[in-house]
């Protein structure tokens, strides 16, 4: 039975994951889950990584999926996050939405030297435009905390 529930589980992670309960299931899944159903949950959400960021419930899911992650998975989702189409900032649209700046947080915090550096170089570069913004503020402030109070770009 209880594979079952999984591979149902599993075919509906996107919708499971914007429910206000099945946020929970999905994360339950992400934390105590087995590798390969980890897997299949990162690999449905990839591509739909800064929607899913940008929903209430969903975002919760996205953080544990880099909090659970592996390096491969991790790398998946963030390459998702920095590519930048024509007129297109994922990531900009992310530091400034209400949700999806805590999963830029997240990214920070459980991403490897390598990851971190890169979301750095691109942060860095919007840190003015920023400051405007209400959560915009909260993605310096951790900007500034990571990089020691002088590594971020000053208002001069």
């Amino acid at each position: 039975i209880g594979q079952c529930i999984i591979d149902e589980i599993l075919q509906s992670a996107c919708i499971l994951a914007q429910d206000q309960y099945g946020n929970y299931v999905m994360q339950h899944v992400l934390e105590r889950g087995k590798g390969h159903e980890r897997a299949e949950i990162i690999n449905k959400l990839a591509g739909q990584v800064v929607t899913m960021s940008q929903n209430k419930f969903a975002s919760n899911v996205i953080e544990k999926c880099f909090q659970h992650g592996d390096i491969a998975e991790r790398d998946l989702l963030i390459r998702e996050i920095v590519e930048q189409t024509e007129g297109n900032d994922n990531l900009l649209a992310m530091m400034k939405d209400q949700y999806a700046n805590y999963v830029v947080q997240k990214i920070l915090e459980t991403c490897n030297e390598q990851q971190r550096e890169l979301l750095l170089s691109r942060v860095k570069g919007h840190l003015q435009a920023l400051r405007k913004y209400t959560y915009g503020k909260h993605i310096v402030s951790r900007v500034e905390q990571l990089c020691g109070e002088g590594g971020a770009e000053s208002d001069s």
